[in-house]
């Protein structure tokens, strides 16, 4: 006798990789009897024999059926998936942990890694989410201001923007009553859980960066981008290893000597190519290039004196004034 059509026949492949999909995994398996009744809650009819060609057809299309027997039971399950369940809570954490994408935003993306898994590994990963106390963006637009910066990077153009700040209403303010900034943009980088956006700036001829979640009323213009010749040997890497905090300042070669317990700090820091060199038994020097800000400044008081600058004395001067104008802020020695 034929098997009788049900309402959704003709998305019985469709219904069964679904299953199979959200519904077994390495650890959870289907019987027969249990993928019958899947498929008929789903509008599909369909007998043994059937679903034997199918699971046979879906194995040839690429999925990774795998059989279990158990005495005289059999079990179906899929395997191997595009993404493993440690890869999906890697993304997941990535999401949640990234500053730059707003809480709603970091709710669809991970929602959606969950569909990449069986339902019963897509719980792993709620629970993966339950991170709380990190501030988010507040900007929702950030996550499509990426791809348009994405846009006009590849299709070489220039770009128009507002750039905001908060105030103490907590609400974002125009920088310079509006004013537009009109840009070459060369890279987008993620730097301490920030996007950040690296131009070329031809009004003041040099590199610089903004922060995207501040950019606002992005438009991407007619005009190529500017700065080809800066950025033909330009190192991001580097670029953004000599930045303290993404903060600008202006790059020096600075020497510093320190003790010697301290070199895994800077090579967190600056990468396993810094150079040291003994100065004695407990102390050694290195050279780096930095961009020279008072967030350098203050990377190094608070390394507590394992690390001090001994050069150039230009830097060392901009030292002991900071140091100065704390002391005095802070009134130290004073009764």
């Amino acid at each position: 006798m034929a098997e009788r059509k049900g309402i959704n026949q003709k998305l019985k492949m469709v219904y069964l990789m679904k299953i199979f999909s959200e519904e077994s995994d390495d650890d959870h398996y289907l019987t027969m009897p249990e993928i019958i009744r899947k498929l008929e809650a789903y509008g599909v009819n369909a007998d043994r024999k059937t679903i034997y060609n199918d699971i046979n057809e879906l194995k040839n299309y690429g999925m990774d059926i795998l059989t279990l027997q158990d005495g005289r039971n059999y079990y179906y399950y899929l395997g191997s998936r595009d993404f493993e369940l440690p890869e999906l809570k890697l993304l997941v954490d990535s999401v949640q942990a990234s500053r730059f994408i707003s809480e709603h935003k970091s709710r669809d993306l991970i929602k959606k890694i969950e569909s990449l898994a069986s339902n019963y590994e897509a719980r792993q990963l709620h629970r993966q989410v339950l991170i709380a106390g990190r501030v988010k963006t507040m900007n929702e637009s950030i996550y499509y201001n990426v791809d348009k910066l994405h846009r006009a990077i590849n299709s070489d153009r220039q770009i128009r923007f507002r750039y905001y700040d908060w105030d103490l209403n907590k609400q974002m303010k125009p920088r310079y009553d509006g004013m537009w900034y009109k840009l070459s943009p060369w890279a987008l980088m993620w730097d301490d859980e920030m996007y950040y956006l690296v131009v070329y700036d031809s009004k003041h001829s040099k590199v610089t960066h903004y922060r995207v979640d501040k950019m606002k009323e992005i438009t991407i213009l007619e005009e190529e981008r500017e700065g080809k010749d800066e950025f033909r040997e330009f190192n991001l890497a580097d670029y953004t290893k000599s930045l303290f905090g993404m903060y600008v300042g202006t790059e020096t070669k600075v020497t510093l000597e320190g003790e010697n317990y301290m070199a895994g700090v800077l090579i967190d820091r600056f990468g396993k190519d810094i150079i040291f060199a003994p100065v004695d038994e407990n102390h050694f020097r290195t050279t780096v290039t930095v961009a020279v800000s008072t967030h350098f400044l203050g990377w190094i008081v608070s390394l507590g004196g394992g690390i001090r600058i001994v050069g150039p004395d230009s830097v060392v001067e901009q030292m002991k004034d900071m140091i100065k104008d704390l002391s005095e802020q802070y009134n130290v020695g004073q009764q």
